[in-house]
């Protein structure tokens, strides 16, 4: 009974070393058997001449009136607020997730502003509105105003006015 535990025994310890063994060396085989396709590989050159230029279209943002203050035109929906949205707003965030927009909806409310959550669909975007006016002078001050009113906010000096298209 003894001999038969310990010859038992010490077929596991060869099996468990020869395991080992087998998987080293299966994994330096994949290994060198990639490394030889790799090198195998012939290079493929394109002649100079069969290269084309690719030009790609520039991007057109719309601007009402040519402008320094730089309105975009966008078709949006109300998505969250309370008060109606006019033809012209300050946008302060753009985002893609409507979480993180009622995120900033939320900050703004707690500051005291109206904030509307609006939803362009072309874009794909959610724009977090803090206030929306009738006509573009009083939303040139707001948006002004807004920017002063946080220096140290990177995100918020990137604020710009927003026409709405019906």
């Amino acid at each position: 009974m003894r001999k038969l535990a310990v010859l038992g025994m010490g077929v596991c310890i060869a099996l468990a070393f020869s395991s080992c063994k087998s998987s080293e060396s299966a994994y330096k085989k994949a290994y060198e058997k990639a490394k030889q396709q790799e090198l195998a590989e012939p290079q493929n050159t394109v002649p100079a001449e069969e290269v084309t230029s690719v030009t790609s279209a520039p991007v057109v943002a719309k601007v009402v009136e040519s402008s320094p203050s730089g309105i975009r035109q966008e078709k949006v929906t109300v998505v969250s607020g309370t008060n109606g949205l006019q033809d012209y707003s300050v946008v302060c965030g753009s985002f893609g997730v409507k979480a993180n927009a009622e995120n900033l909806k939320d900050f703004l409310d707690k500051e005291g502003y109206n904030a509307l959550v609006v939803f362009n669909a072309d874009a794909a975007m959610y724009r977090v509105i803090a206030n929306t006016f009738a006509d573009r002078a009083s939303a040139t001050a707001a948006r002004d105003a807004f920017k002063a009113k946080y220096p140290n906010r990177k995100d918020f000096q990137g604020a710009w006015l927003l026409y709405r298209i019906n």
